[in-house]
């Protein structure tokens, strides 16, 4: 535990820090898992909206500090050549 006031300040940051990690890593998932459910369906409109989606999700992931922006790029790249070749 910690003792001094600045340590339980540094315990609370990262409680709230972490959280607000979790929550949009969930999203993220959440974004990529719609458009890959959208493309297997074969709803090629769904998926193109959903895949804007997604990437703006991990383009915002990099931009909070969530992913390395070479994680990101990859990420991208795999669902853009995931849509391309259902199209």
């Amino acid at each position: 535990m910690p003792k001094t006031r600045s340590a339980k300040k540094r315990v609370e940051v990262i409680r709230k820090r972490t959280e607000r990690n979790r929550r949009l890593k969930s999203a993220l998932r959440t974004a990529i898992k719609r458009f890959e459910q959208a493309l297997a369906a074969g709803a090629t409109e769904e998926a193109q909206a959903n895949l804007r989606r997604a990437l703006v999700a991990i383009d915002k992931a990099v931009t909070k500090g969530i992913l390395h922006r070479n994680t990101a790029a990859r990420k991208k790249s795999r669902l853009m050549r995931k849509m391309n070749a259902a199209s």
